[in-house]
């Protein structure tokens, strides 16, 4: 893993400029409909070398996952708030919230999904992310709302299950798949 991966490393002035630079153009390249992101075109047309985008960004995952980071952090924030509020109407909202930026953003989706991170930022944030479903969790569990082994990498998979199914079929259907997913939480009666 290099330091522009995701390791806590400070970054050179130049160096920071170019990160900064590479990351705008990909957003502008998204933005425009280009979902490629080919680090080569990206270098050339961010005005650096392509070695200076692979040090930052070994593959076209970790570019990702930088430019998700702030919908990632959206989402955590959006977790603190819902485990704050009434438990099942908090995990309710999170998981609304969720999918809609998962069907906003199918690279933010892919972010989710991966198993396995590039960098450390997204680790960081995704391990926020399930302590704070966890504690959401546990909220429901007490109202008797959710099977008592489920955990919230379980959660975010089966919800990542749904975008998918959303994605693949009618957006008509969100809300419905939204609801069977709340009942299959649900402990068996």
């Amino acid at each position: 893993m290099t330091p522009g991966a995701g390791q806590e490393k400070e970054l050179r002035a130049d160096a920071a400029r170019n990160r900064a630079r590479i990351l705008q153009v990909a957003r502008a390249r998204l933005a425009a409909g280009d979902n490629s992101l080919q680090l080569n075109a990206v270098a050339r047309l961010a005005g650096v070398g392509v070695g200076t985008v692979y040090r930052h960004f070994p593959n076209r995952h970790a570019l990702v996952e930088a430019l998700s980071a702030e919908r990632l952090r959206e989402l955590v924030d959006e977790a603190q708030a819902a485990a704050s509020a009434d438990p099942l109407t908090g995990l309710r909202r999170l998981l609304g919230f969720a999918l809609d930026r998962m069907l906003d953003d199918p690279d933010f989706a892919a972010v989710l999904e991966s198993a396995g991170d590039t960098g450390a930022q997204t680790s960081d944030l995704k391990a926020e992310l399930d302590r704070a479903v966890t504690g959401l969790l546990d909220g429901v569990r007490l109202t008797g709302a959710v099977r008592s082994s489920v955990e919230a990498d379980d959660v975010r998979r089966l919800l990542c299950g749904v975008a998918h199914a959303v994605r693949s079929g009618s957006g008509e259907v969100k809300d419905l798949y939204l609801d069977v997913l709340l009942q299959g939480l649900r402990p068996p009666r």
